[in-house]
């Protein structure tokens, strides 16, 4: 998945699986924490993909789409390569995981909380199995929109 550049806005499933908000770490160099809020939103028209918004006291915020398996596995292991990855930060304090993300225009990492990301997945996982996210797609249409591209507005 990749950083959202399309006006498309994933719906969202608040009565099966609420936003989960959560305070992450944006680690502006080794030792120096920004404290940042992130929206986390599944929508069980889309199960593999959950969007992720970082909301910006100042400033719009910044959303990405990234594939549910990759969380989901990037709390335990190495998850993702290219634009988006994810793996567990060494034993501290507080289970943690980190996510990188990686675009043209913006390289930022994160410091994830583990643990209510993971029972938030879990309940993603009850809505939609890992083995059923396929099942709804309209495949035709994926693909005549990547061949084609968005659909222009009317003027």
């Amino acid at each position: 998945m990749h950083r959202d550049q399309s006006p498309l806005q994933a719906r969202t499933a608040p009565e099966l699986v609420p936003s989960l908000f959560l305070d992450l770490d944006q680690m502006l160099d080794e030792f120096t924490p920004l404290p940042i809020r992130a929206e986390f939103r599944f929508d069980p028209d889309m199960p593999a993909v959950i969007t992720v918004e970082f909301l910006s006291e100042r400033g719009p915020s910044l959303i990405w789409r990234i594939g549910r398996e990759l969380l989901h596995h990037g709390l335990t292991s190495m998850s993702g390569c290219g634009d988006i990855r994810m793996w567990p930060a060494l034993p501290r304090e507080r289970p943690s995981s980190w996510l990188l993300l990686e675009s043209q225009e913006v390289e930022v990492l994160f410091e994830v909380p583990a643990a209510p990301l993971a029972l938030w997945l879990d309940t993603t996982y009850r809505v939609t199995p890992a083995e059923a996210e396929m099942d709804g797609l309209n495949w035709d249409g994926f693909l005549m929109e990547l061949l084609e591209g968005p659909a222009t507005p009317p003027e």
